[in-house]
């Protein structure tokens, strides 16, 4: 998280991981595109667990660790946050605590080191202070646990299926070539090289998975 150089490493190394954890080898093809970017900022759903102040913190970390740049859309544009802000209430509820304490002690240290609550500092600022996070080097945050707990949620978040809140308009699955859930490959996507065209479906809706 140094510069741009490391951003851009960074997100190959996000990328491959989110890549093991929900897709299956051998479904990924090379994707080369610039991306644009978007016309408008990306809203808001309204929020089932955290509060404004903790999702406009979680929403900046995670629009760190995943960046939006030159490859492709990030964290944000997968609405990363809203995943993890909607699991907290489920599947993630043992975690709720862990989010209250380590977003306000993050925040806290944000504002004595750099003058600033986390969400309102530049980018490199944002940067050093997360490295400080990973290394466990902030008041109550050590070892680093907190940060791999929501970097381990914000790739859940952008590369999971969309169903459970995050990988918004499948942005994640675009950015790492996933072209999607398929009951029926045909013979010319079964050759070797060939680039699936992606159909934007969850696995839910199939009928054969029942939604969890």
């Amino acid at each position: 998280m140094k510069g741009d150089d490391d951003s851009i490493s960074r997100r190959e190394l996000l990328k491959r991981a989110g890549a093991a954890a929900f897709v299956p080898v051998g479904a990924l093809v090379s994707v080369a595109r610039p991306f644009q970017g978007r016309d408008a900022a990306v809203a808001r759903e309204p929020l089932e667990t955290l509060t404004a102040a903790e999702a406009d913190t979680l929403e900046a970390v995670c629009a760190r660790l995943i960046p939006t740049d030159a490859n492709g859309p990030g964290a944000a544009e997968a609405r990363a946050a809203h995943y993890i802000d909607r699991a907290l209430g489920g599947a993630l509820k043992s975690s709720r605590q862990a989010y209250a304490s380590g977003l306000a002690a993050l925040d806290a240290f944000a504002s004595s080191s750099r003058g600033a609550r986390f969400a309102a500092l530049a980018p490199a600022d944002q940067d050093r202070v997360l490295q400080d996070v990973a290394a466990g080097a902030v008041p109550g945050l050590p070892n680093g646990t907190f940060f791999n707990l929501v970097r381990t949620h914000t790739i859940e978040g952008t590369f999971g299926d969309p169903y459970y809140g995050g990988n918004a308009g499948f942005v994640g699955w675009d950015l790492i070539g996933y072209p999607g859930v398929r009951t029926i490959v045909n013979a010319d996507e079964q050759r070797l090289g060939a680039a699936a065209k992606p159909n934007h479906k969850s696995a839910y809706d199939y009928g054969m998975f029942k939604k969890a």
